[in-house]
């Protein structure tokens, strides 16, 4: 008899198209109803009801009621990881779906990953941190140091509040477009979320695609410079 974790388990639930399209969907944080993923999955609600119990069973996904509807999220970050680092693994063997449109520059550019900032300018900031010594990168393991907390205390991040948090404070996330690491954990949530709240960046309706303000832009380049 094999023993130990049964990964085949995860990946029949994942490999499945329609249920890996509504995965996917789900890592921009949202909370979707079951008719929005069926759309998403391209499939009828009936048939989507199915795949979400599946899913729920299998502990990636969670649901909650407000008042006669029910919303559908991922289970927890370390799901949102999962589903980051197979985009990015399948992303760089050369298995992707061609879909031009206009919004896959913005995708690429800036999105939420569950709820932290991805794309070429979550990738940004995290090795112009790393570049700076407010994050000391040890292999896949990150750690802010004593420079990096007086840093982000001066842009409103109280780290030592996040690291009183169950939640890991750094952790490295696979991007799915730029094939590199970008910042997840409390950190990262608590970073974008000061983009959203200073007006610099907003989400855009109905998609991942984070769009920052001319004036956020500036200002987010600034804080976050590349080394030459």
């Amino acid at each position: 008899m094999k023993e130990g974790p049964d990964i085949a388990q995860i990946g029949a639930l994942i490999g499945d198209p329609a249920r890996a399209n509504m995965l996917a969907a789900l890592s921009g944080g949202r909370a979707l109803t079951a008719t929005e993923l069926a759309a998403v999955g391209g499939i009828t609600l009936q048939t989507a009801s199915t795949h979400l119990a599946k899913l729920e069973t299998g502990g990636l996904l969670t649901q909650r009621k407000q008042g006669r509807h029910r919303y559908f999220t991922l289970a927890d970050e370390a799901t949102a990881l999962l589903i980051e680092s197979m985009m990015g693994f399948a992303a760089s063997r050369g298995h992707l779906r061609h879909r031009p449109g206009p919004k896959e520059p913005a995708l690429r550019k800036a999105r939420i990953c569950y709820d932290h900032l991805a794309g070429d300018y979550g990738v940004r900031m995290l090795d112009s941190l790393v570049a700076s010594g407010a994050i000391d990168a040890i292999g896949e393991g990150l750690s802010v140091t004593p420079k990096g907390e007086s840093r982000l205390q001066c842009i409103g991040i109280d780290v030592s509040g996040l690291k009183s948090s169950r939640r890991p404070l750094c952790r490295s996330c696979l991007d799915w477009s730029e094939r590199r690491a970008h910042l997840a954990g409390s950190l990262g949530k608590a970073l974008l979320s000061t983009f959203f709240d200073r007006g610099w960046a907003q989400r855009t309706a109905g998609s991942r695609s984070v769009i920052f303000s001319p004036e956020g832009e500036q200002k987010f380049l600034s804080l976050f410079p590349l080394e030459a």
